[in-house]
């Protein structure tokens, strides 16, 4: 009994001893920065009570002219949305200064229906199909070059009280169009080497418009080498509104 009396009082030794080794608690992971609060600036401001500039964060505009049948937003022709536009902003489209003057000619080639979009010289983009404004229906992405310029416009259009209503649009030149959630983010390229625009609009269903709620400068991860201008038209905005996961397969042409 004195032996194993011995040998317990050892193992107990034995184990203290290791415990030792790591007792579980916290342990320091260095110094810190030192937290800096944010500095106001100019606290002697009056502060605005209204915007500077129009941004257009909350244009929407009832599309003329194109019915939408049952309600669906797939049963309403793309090309005939492409041409409510041409027909509601001329300054955009027609005459000889027409910044877009060629997009009409080009819309000849698209035919009556958007089946024949892929004749040459169409500038519209397959349309896409996502609820973007939550109310469990789909809702209409379209896309489509905007000529001579090297633009293409993105447009986002709802149904509402039976009528087709346009609640987002942007001009740029892009790299990236991606939809996720209720946004679409809009990549555009920068003059600054390396970077690019990331752009994310967002429904509200407050403004019943998708809104302006990102506008960034990232790096893209790849270089480009110093050139001249880019051979691209001055976008219609600077990166600010005018009037974004790839596409999942929730997103049906």
């Amino acid at each position: 009994m004195r032996v194993l009396r011995c040998a317990a009082v050892a193992v107990l030794a034995l184990s203290a001893v290791v415990g030792c080794g790591d007792s579980g608690g916290l342990r320091g992971a260095g110094a810190t920065p030192t937290a800096i609060s944010p500095a106001r600036l100019w606290p002697e401001l009056t502060p605005a009570s209204s915007p500077a500039y129009d941004l257009g964060e909350v244009d929407t505009e009832v599309v003329k002219g194109v019915a939408v049948p049952g309600d669906d937003i797939r049963a309403v022709d793309p090309v005939a949305v492409v041409r409510a536009e041409i027909a509601a902003h001329p300054d955009d489209y027609r005459g000889d200064k027409a910044p877009y003057r060629d997009t009409v000619r080009a819309m000849a080639e698209c035919g009556e229906r958007f089946r024949s979009r892929h004749r040459p010289g169409c500038p519209l983009l397959e349309p896409y199909y996502r609820d973007l404004t939550g109310d469990g229906r789909v809702d209409l992405t379209l896309g489509f070059r905007l000529l001579p310029e090297k633009l293409t416009g993105v447009r986002v259009y709802t149904v509402d009280k039976h009528r087709l209503v346009q609640v987002m649009a942007y001009d740029d030149a892009l790299s990236g169009v991606e939809l996720t959630g209720r946004s679409v983010i809009i990549r555009s390229p920068s003059e600054v080497a390396g970077y690019e625009y990331r752009l994310q609009w967002t429904w509200d269903p407050d403004q019943r418009a998708m809104l302006l709620t990102h506008d960034e400068m990232l790096p893209t991860g790849r270089k480009r080498p110093p050139s001249r201008r880019p051979d691209t038209a001055t976008p219609t905005s600077s990166h600010s509104p005018s009037p974004s996961s790839s596409s999942s397969s929730a997103d049906t042409p």
